[in-house]
């Protein structure tokens, strides 16, 4: 499966961001360019006060965790296509930039106890240096073309997230498909600075939300099939 790569000036926001999104993407302490942090720090605000959370078979993220964001898009695509990529994490190396390696640790289709080791660049900030994340997510609600929830620490040289919870959902919509992502984080070293890392964890998301937006729209063209 393929899709459009990014342009160098988004791989630039890529690799200045610390995919965790545990996937997914930020970077903490990154300073991005003012047109798009004030958008960030907006959306940022927004999803730290909002009350209704995202849920996977009734499980949400971290109701305690000081940083948080979601977001979602709306992809023109099946469902099942949109569903197909976001899942099948082996090959989330070849449509997110951000992703550089991936291991699957167990076989079969991802479902709920399935676990991934991924790593993702996480560049030099005044407070941590530039190091790889080894990202752990395990899989702990799963609803086929409805929803996923994972969670997982990421490690690096001298930066540690101690958990990020995750959760996606997947709705039908005039047009397309709605995705709706939601990540909270939580360790000493993130909540040092939250609005810091609040805007870090934001810009991953956007990025994880418009890469696969362009990948599955890319398919959805070449396959021709309706929606």
């Amino acid at each position: 499966m393929s899709g459009n790569r990014p342009s160098p000036s988004r791989n630039h926001v890529r690799t200045t961001a610390l995919t965790i999104a545990l996937a997914a993407a930020g970077v903490l302490g990154t300073a991005a360019p003012q047109a798009q942090a004030a958008p960030a720090r907006a959306k940022a605000a927004q999803a730290a006060h909002h009350n209704d959370p995202s849920t996977c078979r009734g499980e949400g993220v971290d109701p305690t965790a000081r940083i948080r964001y979601r977001s979602d898009v709306v992809i023109k695509a099946p469902l099942s296509t949109v569903f197909a990529l976001q899942t099948d994490v082996e090959r989330w190396p070849g449509w997110q930039p951000s992703v550089r390696t991936m291991e699957r640790l167990d076989p079969g289709p991802l479902r709920k106890g399935s676990r991934f080791r991924w790593t993702t660049p996480a560049p030099a900030t005044p407070t941590t240096p530039a190091t790889t994340l080894d990202i752990t997510s395990t899989v702990h609600q799963l609803k086929r073309d409805s929803c996923i929830r994972w969670s997982g620490p990421a490690i690096g040289e001298g930066l540690r997230i101690d958990e990020g919870v995750h959760v996606w959902t997947f709705t039908k919509v005039g047009g397309g498909v709605r995705v709706h992502t939601e990540e909270t984080w939580r360790g000493d070293q993130v909540e040092a600075d939250v609005p810091t890392a609040t805007e870090a964890l934001g810009q991953g998301l956007e990025a994880w939300l418009s890469d696969l937006k362009t990948t599955a729209e890319a398919a959805n063209r070449h396959d021709r099939r309706p929606l």
